[in-house]
């Protein structure tokens, strides 16, 4: 089983990250905040006015620590890394079949079986935890509805086809989305989801988890080998991680929809701490950014049994774990690729 390695988020504005020994150390205004040894680190994401030293950077490509910079409010824009690991042969096996549009519509299929149940899953456990809070019957139809999204998946179909299927479940599941929040409903609600940029609170923190998991789940692709470009569902686009978007789907529901759902309903995020720009988007303040990010990080040190392999695993490698099975099909040694379903 693969150690669980953390990630070190930094978003004070005017940090300096350095290299001294076997350590990462973080300096803000003249004085050390953070010491933290770099084998205890899977990757450095910063945040807005961070910068590094050049012998950092060489030292965490050496290590495999990979460094993503961000904006202050959380979109990518670039990555350094060091050497792709991996047996090339497995991503030229990736290219062949991701041109194999028959392939990619299986592969997109066991994507989608894992999108949809693990969205019908969200619904169900609402329904559980929030007996006579929420819109019990409009809840109970959309998770019906979803079950025969799901029924759709079973028929031979084009990537097209699948994309409506996609397209159709998506609009169901958050049709229903606002239900789900019980507490600070006028500050938090749900009409629909927006994004580039983000309208709403909602959607401001949906847009910024999801940004999280785009930066493990590409990590865990390249630490197998797999080129996170390439993908199948999503086809390839310059400058667009396909094969990350498809490997997230999965993830989505039960990562960021449901800490998103946390963070509101036990109003660990207020209304104080979002802020509507003039242009429109809504941004959130550095308070509210650090206790998202504090959040984020103990999701994923929570265990859960995995279906497939049937182990307790922390939720931090299930990115590890997905990329493997998934490398691991396309060379062959699995008769299909099995998403993580969350039950």
């Amino acid at each position: 089983m693969k150690k669980y390695l953390n990630t070190l988020f930094v978003t004070t504005q005017g940090a300096y990250l350095a290299k001294e020994g076997e350590t990462v150390v973080v300096k803000a205004d003249g004085e050390v905040r953070l010491r933290v040894p770099v084998h205890t680190l899977g990757g450095i994401v910063c945040f807005g006015n961070v910068s590094c030293s050049p012998y950092l950077m060489g030292f965490c490509a050496e290590k495999s620590v990979a460094i993503s910079f961000l904006t202050e409010h959380g979109r990518f824009l670039a990555k350094i890394q060091g050497p792709v690991s991996g047996n090339v042969l497995l991503r030229r096996e990736q290219y062949r079949k991701a041109d194999d549009l028959m392939f990619s519509a299986g592969m997109a299929k066991f994507i989608l079986t894992g999108k949809i149940a693990n969205c019908r899953t969200v619904l169900q456990r609402a329904l559980r935890d929030h007996a006579g809070k929420i819109e019990e019957q409009e809840v109970r139809n959309a998770s019906t509805r979803l079950n025969r999204q799901l029924e759709l998946l079973n028929q031979d179909a084009p990537l097209d086809v699948l994309r409506g299927i996609e397209g159709d479940s998506a609009h169901i599941y958050f049709n229903v989305f606002d239900h789900l929040i019980v507490a600070q409903k006028e500050a938090f609600r749900f009409d629909e989801r927006n994004r580039r940029p983000p309208l709403d609170n909602v959607n401001c923190l949906l847009s910024f988890i999801y940004t999280l998991l785009m930066h493990d789940v590409r990590s865990a692709l390249e630490a197998v080998g797999l080129d996170p470009a390439v993908g199948f569902l999503h086809r390839d686009r310059p400058g667009r991680p396909g094969l990350a978007l498809d490997l997230m789907e999965e993830f989505r529901p039960f990562i960021a929809d449901r800490l998103t759902l946390s963070l509101i309903n036990l109003q660990q995020v207020q209304d104080k701490g979002f802020k509507k720009m003039d242009a429109g988007a809504v941004v959130m303040d550095d308070e509210t950014r650090k206790t998202l990010l504090v959040s984020y990080q103990e999701r994923k040190q929570e265990e859960i049994l995995h279906p497939f392999l049937d182990e307790k695993v922390r939720i931090g490698i299930l990115f590890h774990i997905q990329a493997m099975l998934m490398a691991r099909y396309l060379r062959g040694d699995l008769d299909g690729y099995p998403p993580f379903i969350w039950k």
